[in-house]
């Protein structure tokens, strides 16, 4: 048996340090792990061929349809750089994010006078028919696929919660507000 590479990756944990090392023969190739105390009293070795795997099966591509990445996390609705009021919430998918928003600028206004406006890299809401926020996106979106809905919120800010679907699917944004619009006409802190 020929030994491929001797040490691939060491970790520390405690007093354990772990070895994992990758070894071939002429008709397959199987990895080996190996735990050494950190004292030396003795080595503990872990065979993990009875799984069936290669090194070939290691070095597949794996398919993205068999699993789905999600992120999230907050941003701040507001122009003023130094306010972060967390307003925007966003979880994204390979397909699409969903956002939800409270923006302190909105409160007051009834949720039934609020709509959602949809272009490929901006969303504006309106009140009463009114542009009063706008963002520019993190990507380009798909706008016969994108939807809303508003509802009276806690503290009487709306909350207004968005399905935005990516043009590109698997396109990762990495959240929702690339910058908030300068037409916006809410000055809040």
């Amino acid at each position: 048996m020929k030994l491929l590479t001797p040490l691939l990756f060491i970790f520390a944990a405690d007093s354990a340090v772990g070895f994992t090392s990758i070894s071939s023969s002429s008709s397959q190739r199987r990895c080996t792990s190996l735990l050494r105390s950190g004292n030396d009293d003795g080595v503990v070795s872990i065979d993990v061929s009875d799984l069936g795997l290669t090194i070939a099966d290691l070095e597949k591509k794996i398919p993205t349809q068999n699993f789905s990445l999600e992120s999230s996390g907050y941003q701040s609705t507001s122009r003023l750089p130094d306010v972060d009021d967390e307003g925007c919430y966003w979880v994204e998918n390979p397909e699409d994010i969903d956002v939800t928003l409270r923006i302190p600028g909105l409160r007051g206004q009834p949720a039934e006078a609020l709509n959602v406006l949809f272009s490929t890299t901006t969303t504006s809401i309106t009140a009463f028919g009114r542009i009063v926020w706008s963002t520019i996106q993190m990507g380009i979106s798909d706008t016969d696929d994108c939807s809303f809905l508003s509802l009276d919120g806690e503290d009487g800010i709306p909350i207004v919660q968005l399905n935005v679907r990516k043009r590109d699917l698997d396109e990762r944004w990495g959240g929702f507000i690339l910058q908030v619009g300068e037409d916006s006409i809410l000055r809040f802190s």
